[in-house]
């Protein structure tokens, strides 16, 4: 008689069980909550009592249509980096060693800190939407579209933490990320979240301003909280995030691995 082999658990099961692990660890871990959710929620009140009734006079709108998306995507960026610290400590540890001799499927340790990180930004999300809504914020159309309304910060947020899981595996110093962040978070305030219309900016800015990957990324937003079409800049983020992905993922991979098979 031969024994037979134990049985296997799938990828999903596997990567639900780091990612829950992960979220474990987060919640006793309060940098990444502040970075996350409480500065994101900070920057929005503070934002709309010092520039709100300014942003109505120039637009004519509320200012709360670009502040909450806007700090709804720094919080997906903001919390990506604050969790980057784990992976380093994993990695120097060499606990990312450990779970990948582990019998698993290779892939669920990586698939599940991502799928971490989708839920991490989409109750950040929730939440910093929820004291917009407090503070004024009305959806104009249809309350389904809400739904898309949170899924757009959760698609740039994990995007995001691919690029950052890529350098954070790799970098012995938390330099690169902090040289990282800097443009990600300026290119989230450049946006219309907080700028003035374009057609009140110098013509060489207005193409900086329209062609970075946050532009549409926050009109998206904008456009499904003042109920106006948001097809077209939905297509542009889509887009923006799968063109991304097509670079950064391949790089995370190949770090990840590396850093697992070191040993350290």
């Amino acid at each position: 008689m031969t024994a037979s082999a134990p049985p296997r658990s799938s990828l999903a099961a596997e990567s639900l069980l780091f990612a829950g692990r992960l979220i474990t660890h987060w919640r006793r871990a309060p940098t990444v909550s502040i970075q996350a959710v409480l500065y994101p929620t900070f920057l929005l009140i503070t934002f709309k009592l010092l520039i709100g009734k300014s942003i109505v006079r120039i637009t004519g709108t509320d200012s709360l249509y670009g502040l909450v998306p806007m700090c709804a995507v720094s919080g997906a960026m903001f919390g990506a980096l604050a969790a980057a610290l784990t992976i380093r400590f994993e990695r120097e540890t060499g606990l990312l060693s450990r779970f990948w001799v582990l019998p698993v499927n290779r892939a669920s340790a990586l698939a599940g800190r991502l799928l971490a990180e989708a839920a991490r930004t989409l109750l950040g999300s929730a939440l910093i939407t929820a004291v917009g809504v407090g503070l004024g914020l009305r959806f104009q159309g249809s309350w389904l579209a809400v739904i898309p309304f949170l899924l757009v910060p959760v698609l740039v947020g994990v995007v995001f933490s691919t690029a950052v899981l890529a350098i954070a595996v790799r970098s012995k110093s938390t330099i690169l990320l902090m040289w990282l962040g800097v443009p990600s978070i300026a290119l989230v305030f450049s946006s219309s979240g907080v700028i003035p219309p374009l057609d009140l900016l110098p013509s060489w800015m207005r193409p900086l301003i329209q062609l970075q990957p946050m532009a549409p990324t926050i009109e998206s937003m904008r456009a499904l909280a003042e109920g106006r079409p948001a097809l077209w800049p939905l297509l542009l983020t889509s887009g923006w995030a799968l063109g991304l992905a097509a670079v950064v993922g391949p790089l995370a991979v190949r770090s990840y691995r590396a850093a697992a098979e070191s040993g350290r």
